[in-house]
């Protein structure tokens, strides 16, 4: 990940310990290489349409920008579940503090382009989460009046 993104999220993580919260980075930066794989294992298991709706295709990953982070907690991991931990309530409330949002929202698949995925976050800084946060705006796509529809060639 990127280092300034790195700093914010190590200050997050030790945030939400001294809190008596567990949250556990599950998958930062990812290669072109390991985008493929993680796209494919869902290609091969659901088919096209789910693997478009629930990941990115090599290239067009957060995960490769270094500003992403999918997080988990002793209950669930990388899964739906994870919505209604502590630690998902936790970083709803706290994560803007540190630059990071949730970045595929509940009721916002169509705007996104993602299925809701409450484990993912983005560092944007904490000037726009801030204002993301104060105006109720819920996604980038949103605030910045742009489609998050990806069409692959």
């Amino acid at each position: 990940m990127q280092a300034e993104a790195v700093r914010a999220l190590k200050k997050m993580v030790a945030q939400a310990k001294a809190e008596g919260l567990t949250i556990s980075i599950e998958s930062g930066y990812r290669s072109y290489d390991v985008q493929v794989k993680a796209y494919n294992s869902i290609l091969k298991g659901y088919g096209q349409a789910a693997a478009d709706n629930e990941s990115a295709r090599a290239g067009y990953s957060e995960h490769q920008t270094g500003l992403a982070v999918d997080f988990g907690s002793e209950s669930c991991i990388i899964q739906d579940c994870f919505a209604n931990t502590f630690a998902a309530k936790w970083l709803a409330q706290n994560s803007y503090k540190y630059g990071f949002i949730l970045r595929y929202p509940a009721g916002k698949s169509a705007i996104t382009g993602y299925k809701f995925e409450p484990w993912h976050y983005r560092y944007v800084r904490y000037r726009l989460a801030s204002e993301l946060k104060r105006t109720k705006v819920v996604t980038l796509e949103e605030f910045f009046g742009i489609s998050g529809s990806v069409r692959y060639k």
